[in-house]
């Protein structure tokens, strides 16, 4: 295998690090790389210790596991130009040796490629973390396309003409991950999936995942096109009202008042996605072709949609409404993430 370097990024660790380098140790004479990401002067033992058999960059400040992974990067770029690939793992245990060098091995078969070790999630896992993983890949399969089945994983290898890219990626903490695997998604760069074993050492107490915040970090893309289209759709829903009191005598004012409402809702979602969501380079004028295509073809749907919940079902319009617009959410973001604002955010824009 090609001179690869493990690299263990690490915040107020326990024995578990030192017993990992150890079990390295018997496995890979390879390059061990510690970032001491702002742990404490409460902590230094576990790092002097770790220091016989491992480099060790230490960090006055915690400023997460991204921004720990790209110290290190910096650090082996400037530092150490025989290091010809990176394996990062974390430092609580989950990963096995035998992972690793499964990962190093994928890595040299395909030198071009982001390696992920893949769990399985079998036998006892921590409820959280089960949900949580199944919630992002499917999270992540919305917002990308592309399915993988374990978004979460901190078992990753790539080579070294991927480092410049990796730096480029935003992201300080955990949302990093993420941001790297939709990176990579978004530039169609290939993903390959080694199956590895599911550890969860202590319960997996000792993470530093803060389920609330890091989620909602990790999620943001699908957030902020929620939150887009929920102002869209408060404007929708206050033109439909307005223009269903001025087209009441009307036999076609339901038919009227939704496309109305549509028409001019749409030019708002459009630039709100466009801009803020998507952040796309694209070429205005085919992303608006697309996306009024799209716009037509929801409207169609929408607009029978809803005339057969308000016949039927729903003999409330405003409520028919609601309905109608929450059945088709899902499939807007799909469509709009695939094939409308493919030109995402440039991942040489300033981190965040």
């Amino acid at each position: 295998m090609k001179k690869f370097v493990i690299v263990i990024p690490a915040y107020e660790p326990d024995e578990t690090l030192l017993a990992i380098i150890r079990a390295i140790r018997q496995k890979t004479e390879n390059p061990i790389l510690i970032i001491n990401d702002g742990s404490g002067s409460a902590f230094l033992p576990v790092f002097e210790k770790a220091k016989e058999d491992a480099i060790v960059l230490n960090r006055e400040e915690n400023r997460g596991k991204g921004e720990a992974i790209k110290y290190a990067l910096r650090y082996l770029t400037e530092q150490m130009p025989e290091a010809e690939a990176v394996i990062t793992m974390d430092a609580d245990g989950q990963h096995q040796i035998s992972d690793v060098l499964r990962i190093s091995q994928a890595l040299e078969e395909n030198p071009e490629a982001l390696v992920i070790g893949c769990r399985n999630f079998e036998g006892p896992v921590p409820l959280r973390s089960r949900f949580g993983n199944t919630v992002t890949k499917y999270v992540f399969r919305l917002a990308s396309g592309q399915f993988i089945s374990d978004t979460q994983t901190g078992l990753r290898g790539f080579g070294r003409a991927q480092f410049s890219f990796m730096l480029q990626v935003p992201g300080e903490r955990y949302e990093y991950e993420m941001n790297v695997l939709m990176a990579w998604a978004k530039q169609k760069r290939k993903i390959v999936e080694v199956p590895i074993q599911t550890v969860y050492e202590k319960g997996n107490r000792t993470s530093h995942f803060r389920a609330v915040r890091d989620s909602v970090i990790i999620y943001r893309e699908i957030l902020k096109f929620s939150f887009a289209s929920f102002l869209s759709f408060c404007v929708d829903f206050i033109l439909f009202g307005m223009f269903s009191l001025l087209t009441g005598g009307l036999s076609y004012s339901i038919v009227l008042s939704n496309v109305g409402a549509r028409v001019i809702s749409a030019c708002f979602n459009f630039y709100l996605n466009k801009r803020y969501v998507f952040k796309s380079k694209g070429t205005l004028w085919k992303e608006a072709l697309k996306y009024f295509a799209l716009a037509v073809f929801i409207l169609a749907v929408n607009t029978e949609l809803l005339q057969l919940l308000y016949r039927y079902v729903i003999p409330v319009k405003m409520a028919a409404k609601i309905v109608t617009e929450l059945t088709l959410f899902l499939l807007s973001l799909i469509v709009q993430k695939l094939f409308v604002f493919r030109n995402g955010e440039s991942n040489d824009e300033t981190r965040e």
